[in-house]
């Protein structure tokens, strides 16, 4: 029974707080300068992206590259995911008229969420979207196709009395309410649904990193229960993050939805 005596200095180790360092990562291999404080290298993000993005081309490519009547198991499993978008964002959100941006909403889904299940995968265990690059340039993509339907349905003109001059308001409501519109519509939509997929995300990371790290500092001596609690937690929490990585693509891809609706229609 020796090694349950040494098992515990072993494991023992000096608590490493997660910082903002953890999200900092050196090039591999050749790198370009550009301006004074930025550099181009492939390094560890890009090779998250590279995953995610070769795992979402296979994905669509294994599953529909000779669709079978009856489907087999990957076949299927694809099918139910694209449905789930179909039914749940596109007809719920837009209605028929929105199955022309199925395939625009779907990629967003499981683009996002194929980056942030990355969070807990073993020796990866960093989600893409904690960069906030990544949820910035789906933001943007999405407020360039809101209201670049919104002014091919409506005109430029149109669209923005649509925006700001919403129906049923009294008169003089319009001085506060059509900068107000304008505001939250054209300029904070893409703001909120970066911060909220990349704030999610960067909590997520820490909150797994704290138990995990936590653990391994409190296998020693009398607080080795507390390491096994805090490593309970922390694999508990690993079955939270899955859910959250399926939700925030669902939450994005949803409001993205809404708003691409909003700006078909005549008026809301």
């Amino acid at each position: 029974m020796k090694w349950l005596a040494v098992t515990p200095s072993i494991l023992a180790s000096a608590f490493e707080r997660p910082t903002t360092k953890d999200f900092v990562w050196s090039c591999w291999g050749p790198s370009i300068d550009i301006g004074p404080i930025h550099t181009v290298c492939y390094n560890f993000i890009f090779f998250l992206l590279t995953i995610v993005f070769v795992t979402f081309i296979l994905l669509f490519v294994l599953a529909f590259r000779s669709p079978k009547i009856v489907p087999g198991k990957f076949q299927l499993f694809m099918e139910t995911g694209v449905d789930f978008v179909r039914q749940q964002i596109v007809m719920q959100m837009i209605g028929p008229e929105g199955l022309a941006y199925l395939a625009f909403l779907s990629t967003l889904f499981f683009f996002i969420f194929l980056g942030n299940i990355l969070e807990v995968v073993p020796f990866i265990s960093f989600p893409l979207n904690s960069r906030i690059a990544f949820p910035l340039v789906m933001a943007v993509i999405s407020w360039i196709t809101y209201n670049t339907i919104g002014i091919k349905r409506h005109g430029f003109l149109g669209y923005m009395k649509m925006v700001m001059f919403p129906p049923g308001a009294p008169a003089l409501m319009y001085i506060l309410l059509a900068p107000i519109e304008f505001i939250s519509v054209i300029l904070v939509r893409p703001l909120t649904l970066t911060v909220r997929l990349f704030a999610n995300m960067v909590a997520g990371h820490f909150l797994l990193a704290v138990f995990f790290l936590g653990s391994i500092a409190l296998f020693s001596g009398f607080p080795y229960v507390l390491g096994a609690v805090s490593f309970g937690m922390g694999t508990a929490l690993i079955g939270f993050e899955i859910f959250v990585a399926a939700l925030q693509a669902f939450i994005f891809a949803v409001l993205t939805g809404s708003y691409i609706a909003g700006a078909m229609a005549s008026e809301h």
